[in-house]
């Protein structure tokens, strides 16, 4: 017998005799049930004062949490009561970990197809089915999805304060020496608009900001839709020369078709779609290329199972995802939705998402301007249910319509 040989052997008698039966979680999921789900609301921010994006957008921040018969807990965000507990009584009883399987279940469990607000209490239940698989597997929900398809994930900056006593172009500058991708302003303007006054003092704001920014793409601005369609086109024009990393719902959001005239007639990257929900909203969009840059976020398209999808659909035609800002759950799935696709990718980042919650020790890792994915299992949230009040808790099925399944086992309509 050679030396190598002796040396494989031995070493192989060594490893048998450390060798121990591994546990079900390192052999892969164990079979388990969702037995409850309660639903939190989160009445304050971190300084104490009624949450920050309520007052001015109808998003919801609520928590909820899955609880399997295992004693897996998964921490997702979204929704209200009514859909919440309708889309909660489909999962009691089920597997935890079919995660699509039960998102079709939510979506068209009821006999009228569901609508965006039902859509995005589905978005927060699937938010912690995907946070409970990560748990499970003892892995970060971004490496469920493919793995790392980016080191970090650029930011820009929404609502940025400007220094004391200084201008816009301050901001701007203050803003990207943080380490933001881009400064990101509005039109002017009270509420009393004089269209020509508003795009020209615009105009003028922009350059202000595009010199602070210091670079092509420092900077973007959007248009909240308070502009009718020849101001938007006329004002698009006019700040496509300062380079902006990309002109935000030019017009209204009611009537995407518009942008099939609009489009030809601007020279500026097109980002829009906030306020849409699941793939069927954006399909339009991006199948028409009416964008550069598709503005969903989670949960409202559905949670994390949705917005891959639309990243898929996104991809077929060269578009990047910059999502809208959410509740800090939300933004923590977002990271992990685009650490794992190569579509361009920017997050919005908001002055007061940027404070700690007092209801989540661990929460989205930003720093330099940027987020950062982490290694921890699931989401990485860690929640504190003592600084919530519980407004749900459901732990009995209900199955509204018959469930139907092909002969293979997959769902189909009632």
């Amino acid at each position: 017998m050679d030396r190598r040989t002796l040396m494989t052997g031995m070493l192989g008698t060594a490893a048998a005799s450390l060798w121990t039966p591994p546990s079900a979680f390192a052999l892969g999921l164990p079979k388990d049930k969702i037995k409850r789900i309660r639903y939190y609301k989160t009445p304050t921010d971190a300084a104490g004062r009624p949450n920050v994006h309520q007052p001015t957008f109808n998003q919801s921040t609520n928590v909820v949490t899955i609880e399997t018969e295992g004693g897996l807990i998964g921490v997702g965000e979204g929704g209200e009561p009514s859909s919440m507990e309708q889309c909660a009584g489909m999962l009691i009883g089920e597997d935890p970990f079919r995660v699509e399987h039960l998102w079709q279940t939510m979506y068209r469990g009821y006999f009228y197809p569901a609508g965006r607000e039902k859509t995005h209490s589905l978005g927060g239940l699937d938010l912690a089915l995907w946070d409970l698989k990560g748990k499970a597997l003892g892995v970060p929900v971004w490496q469920l999805l493919g793995g790392k398809s980016r080191d970090y994930i650029e930011c820009y900056a929404t609502s940025y304060p400007t220094p004391k006593g200084g201008t816009l172009e301050d901001a701007a500058r203050a803003c990207v020496a943080e380490g933001f991708r881009a400064y990101r302003t509005g039109t002017a303007g009270g509420r009393v608009l004089d269209r020509f006054e508003a795009v020209q003092q615009t105009y003028e704001n922009c350059k202000l900001i595009r010199k602070g920014a210091g670079r092509d793409g420092g900077w973007a601005i959007d248009f909240h839709g308070v502009l009718d369609t020849p101001d938007a086109i006329r004002l698009a024009n006019m700040i496509a020369d300062l380079g902006p990393y990309f002109v935000e719902d030019l017009v209204r959001s009611d009537n995407i078709e518009v942008y099939k005239t609009l489009r030809p007639q601007v020279k500026v990257p097109i980002a829009m779609g906030e306020v849409l929900g699941a793939k069927w909203d954006n399909m339009v969009l991006i199948n028409d290329r009416l964008v550069d840059y598709a503005r969903c976020t989670v949960p409202n398209v559905g949670g994390i199972t949705e917005y891959m999808k639309i990243c898929a659909l996104a991809e077929t035609q060269y578009i990047g995802m910059i999502p809208h800002f959410t509740g800090p759950i939300g933004e923590t799935a977002l990271v992990h939705c685009l650490t794992a696709t190569s579509v361009v990718a920017l997050m919005e980042m908001t002055a007061s998402g940027r404070q700690p919650w007092p209801y989540l020790p661990e929460c989205y890792d930003f720093r330099n301007g940027k987020l950062w994915p982490n290694e921890r299992p699931g989401l990485g949230v860690t929640l504190d249910t003592s600084k919530l009040q519980q407004i749900g808790d459901w732990s009995e099925p209900y199955r509204p319509i018959p469930i139907n399944r092909r002969p293979d086992g997959s769902y189909t309509n009632w």
